[in-house]
């Protein structure tokens, strides 16, 4: 405990802690009046938009009777775990168990997520460091489709999926996400900043061009692969369309769509609204934690992407 506290030395002069303590103690000392404001309102914005996440973990953990009080209350006062048994017990009444929607959710996330940082690298790779006829105008049409909302291309993409046979099926729930316009953006605007001697040199050791991209293109774009991946993964770990849409079995839909038929059928009564705060809990947690274990790898992503 004596390396976190700031002790006075011989001269008088304050000493801060080593490592990363000491670097922020040592910014905030030489950083003007104007930083430190600065700063300050940075860290109040920042606490004020953590509440919503607050409330969410608050609010699942409420009894009954906090729930329902007026005016109601921001935090928990005596925290239970009722509502994620009873979310529980009302899953086991059902023909499909609960741990089918999860592991649907699971499968379907994890190959999109997979086959989205495939396809998006390799589009990147070939629009950045290859020239091919139609190069350009087919990078500006996947610019463009960025202008259209996803309501859009509902039907055409539900015509496509019924056409090629893979209704009611697990790649009903993957096929549908690959065409990401963003994620090939981003992909390509960090190829674009490797230099073209460093696959040149590797070419002249003997290197195709599937070894150049799988041991030299996808290392070095590791901060955009994980973007990507967090882009997609909260896309597909979201997505009721796909549920909706292109699948009728019952064991085939994912966890975000039977939560949603579960809060819309019984949240009125006083049972379902503990019910429904534990299953919006258990559908946003994966999305947090995923975001916090690669938010470096975003920031790093965006700043050699040239967003601002």
């Amino acid at each position: 405990m004596s390396n976190l506290r700031m002790t006075a030395g011989p001269e008088g002069r304050t000493r801060y802690p080593a490592g990363r303590g000491r670097a922020i103690a040592l910014a905030w000392r030489r950083s003007d009046a104007f930083q430190k404001t600065a700063f300050a309102l940075l860290a109040l914005l920042a606490a004020f938009m953590l509440l919503p996440i607050v409330f969410v973990f608050s609010h699942a953990f409420k009894p009954i009777n906090e729930l329902f009080l007026y005016p109601p209350r921001f935090w928990v006062m005596e925290p239970t775990i009722v509502n994620f048994q009873n979310l529980l017990l009302r899953t086991q009444s059902l023909t499909i168990p609960f741990t089918r929607y999860l592991f649907n959710s699971v499968l379907t996330t994890a190959l999109t997520v997979a086959f989205t940082i495939l396809v998006s690298s390799m589009a990147a790779y070939a629009f950045s460091k290859h020239r091919f006829p139609g190069s350009k105008p087919i990078f500006a049409i996947i610019i463009l489709s960025l202008m259209f909302a996803p309501e859009a291309v509902a039907i055409p993409r539900y015509l496509v999926i019924a056409r090629i046979g893979i209704m009611d099926t697990y790649f009903a729930h993957v096929v549908p996400l690959l065409a990401a316009p963003v994620s090939v953006f981003l992909m390509k605007q960090f190829v674009d900043q490797l230099p073209d001697e460093l696959l040149e040199a590797a070419r002249m050791d003997g290197a195709g061009d599937w070894t150049a991209f799988f041991r030299l293109v996808l290392p070095i774009c590791l901060p955009a692969v994980a973007t990507v991946g967090i882009l997609t993964f909260q896309a597909s770990w979201n997505q009721m369309e796909t549920s909706s849409l292109y699948t009728q079995t019952e064991s085939m839909k994912t966890l975000p769509y039977y939560v949603t038929t579960l809060t819309n059928g019984i949240a009125n009564n006083v049972v379902g609204q503990g019910i429904a705060a534990a299953a919006t809990l258990l559908v946003f947690v994966p999305n947090l934690i995923i975001f916090l274990a690669f938010q470096r790898k975003v920031i790093a992503t965006m700043a050699h992407s040239g967003i601002k």
